[in-house]
């Protein structure tokens, strides 16, 4: 029988969690041979403490994915970040539920702000448009220098710079809480296109790579 997964805003208790979660957020990274944001697990334990992360957990308390919030620019900017799975627990669609709370934490702690992502996967940009995300260019990002330097641990952190932080191989997408776009036609709109976004990114990756090599 399969247990029942808990998701839920963490607290002080889940601290114990924080070595799994990164060590298992540097494990993720290099199989995928992409970089993130490196995080220890006394920062991890800090967003924990301060009520502004989601855990989820099974009801025998083993750990199974979390999500974290940042803000940035006085509150102007959150992203969600950190988002990863037990690889366990992967392809369950435990993501999409963590993502979806981590959301709804955001917009409670910070109703006027905009709520943005980078992203390289097909399956995050889905769930991101679901709660109503769009593409949208670099620009339009927080230009808060400790969120960029936070990619200098990426592999492609030299491609980002030498685009001067216009481009790099993520999309980016962002969600302003006065849009007036119903949710229901954002993910209609995904659905219809999720292969033109795919080729998309593959294009665009693929000539950022050639560009780079032949600098």
């Amino acid at each position: 029988m399969e247990q029942k997964i808990i998701v839920r805003v963490a607290h002080s208790g889940d601290a114990s969690f924080a070595h799994d979660i990164t060590d298992e957020m540097a494990s993720s990274a290099q199989a995928r041979g992409t970089g993130i944001a490196k995080r220890s697990p006394e920062y991890v334990a800090m967003k924990i403490n301060e009520g502004k992360s989601v855990i989820a957990l099974t009801e025998d308390g083993t750990w199974v994915g979390f999500c974290y919030i940042e803000a940035w620019q006085h509150g102007q900017f959150v992203a969600n970040s950190g988002l990863i799975v037990a690889p366990a627990f992967r392809k369950t669609g435990i993501a999409k539920k963590i993502k979806q709370t981590t959301f709804q934490l955001s917009r409670e702690k910070y109703p006027n702000a905009k709520i943005f992502g980078l992203t390289t996967g097909l399956a995050v940009m889905k769930i991101n448009s679901e709660l109503g995300y769009e593409p949208v260019t670099y620009s339009e990002l927080t230009d808060d220098e400790e969120f960029w330097a936070g990619c200098k641990s990426c592999v492609n952190y030299e491609i980002l710079m030498s685009k001067d932080r216009k481009n790099c191989m993520c999309t980016a997408m962002l969600y302003e809480p006065k849009q007036t776009h119903p949710i229901e036609e954002v993910v209609e709109d995904f659905s219809n296109n999720s292969k033109l976004y795919e080729r998309f990114m593959k294009i665009k990756q693929s000539k950022l790579l050639n560009w780079f090599r032949k600098k």
